[in-house]
């Protein structure tokens, strides 16, 4: 596929909720797929409503194939029982995520997949290879991703038709289990979508969250026979987000190693980083970490005992991080971690099975707990060095960033078969 100058938001007919089949919007939302802590997250989801969207994007069967037909089929299910309902006109969708101070307004819509859009982690291939049978099997892609880019700040062209549309009664209203309140319009006037389109023609968008997901729409239209660009395969749901206006929160994403003791892994260290014990609980590891200089972690069991690591050996550095990356890549704390300790030091097979990635600390305290592991809390890179690595052309390694806030799963689903679109 030819990629063009600008991003190419298109309107879609969502699928939606109809409220009077579910007992609440709150109680048919998830996480992101992988933000979900499974299997704890998935229970728990799954047990607050029978139509909760977890079934659809987690859903959980002895091998993969039943799994992904098993989605297919209650997608299908719902839909012909009228759980979910088709919008009756294309639109683009005004969403809106608000808590305290926090808000965030952008435009979900199926964007172009031909577009200026720079990622900047890599990916798992397994997970791509997972997802897209998923979204095959079922013909729907079931949640946005988040895009981020720049405008100039003023309250134009998309900027004004989101400001517009936030006046008007929304769609559907309702508040999630973390305090953000969530709102969505849809925006179907020609002249509006006009003006947003001619506005996004001249952006390019930062991944902000879903490298997975854009690789999945990309091997999906790589994979279809006959994919033209009007194919619907041609094109993705994603959250576009102006950054000028609503700029992104940024936070780290921790690791835990189930199958390393914490022992084992101070023991092993052998010198590559220093090894201290922290006093207090993790939210005292943590104000410790973000005030270290250099690259440094904290270790823990997830139990209570904390150390940091810090002071990585100058030599070790040289040896085990790639010199054909810029300076500012040689540095983050991801690279350090991956190259340094898990791929050189521990040896830790590059495999989900092996290596967890959790978002929130309590998450990866209980998970390292749990299995008796090692859990490896670290702090964000931020949005500039996101942007700046990015823009070269120049991966973070995966999981390096969490932006968000993210979109709730669930609120607008996008089918690929014509049958509905």
């Amino acid at each position: 596929m030819t990629d063009t100058d600008g991003l190419r938001l298109l309107p879609f007919r969502g699928l939606r909720y109809a409220p009077d089949r579910i007992s609440s919007l709150t109680a048919v939302t998830s996480p992101p797929y992988d933000v979900v802590v499974r299997p704890d997250g998935v229970r728990l989801l799954e047990t607050a409503d029978p139509y909760n969207i977890v079934r659809l994007i987690l859903p959980h069967a002895a091998d993969p194939a039943t799994r992904h037909r098993q989605a297919a089929t209650t997608l299908a299910r719902w839909r012909a029982e009228g759980v979910l309902v088709t919008d009756p006109r294309p639109a683009l969708y005004v969403y809106e995520q608000r808590s305290g101070d926090v808000l965030q307004r952008g435009l979900i819509g199926s964007l172009r997949l031909d577009g200026p859009v720079l990622p900047h982690e890599d990916v798992i291939p397994e997970v791509v290879e997972d997802r897209a049978e998923l979204m095959r099997a079922a013909a729907a892609n079931f949640e946005p991703l988040l895009l981020a880019y720049r405008g100039d700040g003023s309250v134009t062209g998309a900027a004004a038709v989101i400001e517009t549309a936030v006046r008007r009664a929304p769609l559907l209203a309702t508040t999630t289990e973390d305090g953000f309140t969530h709102r969505l319009w849809a925006v179907t006037d020609p002249a509006e979508l006009a003006t947003i389109d001619a506005d996004l023609s001249g952006h390019q968008a930062l991944i902000a969250d879903g490298h997975h997901r854009w690789a999945t729409y990309q091997l999906l239209h790589e994979q279809t026979p006959g994919a033209d660009i009007d194919s619907p395969w041609a094109s993705g749901l994603v959250l576009l987000v102006d950054t000028a206006r609503h700029p992104l929160q940024v936070r780290a994403i921790h690791r835990v190693l189930p199958h390393l003791p914490p022992d084992e892994a101070l023991a092993r260290l052998g010198g590559a980083f220093r090894a201290r014990p922290l006093p207090g609980d993790a939210a005292a590891a943590l104000a410790t970490l973000e005030k270290t200089p250099g690259n440094a972690f904290v270790l823990t069991d997830g139990t209570g005992t904390f150390h940091l690591l810090d002071r990585p050996d100058p030599h070790l550095l040289a040896e085990a991080v790639r010199a054909d990356r810029p300076e500012l890549w040689r540095t983050l704390d991801a690279t350090v971690l991956h190259s340094v300790l898990l791929d050189t030091v521990w040896q830790i097979p590059d495999h989900p099975s092996h290596i967890s990635y959790l978002h929130h600390t309590e998450a990866a305290l209980a998970q390292a707990a749990r299995h008796g592991g090692t859990a490896l809390l670290m702090r964000a890179a931020t949005e500039e060095t996101v942007r700046h690595l990015a823009r070269q052309g120049v991966t973070m390694p995966r999981k390096s960033t969490s932006f968000g806030p993210k979109p709730a799963t669930g609120l607008v689903l996008r089918t690929l078969d014509s049958a509905m679109d």
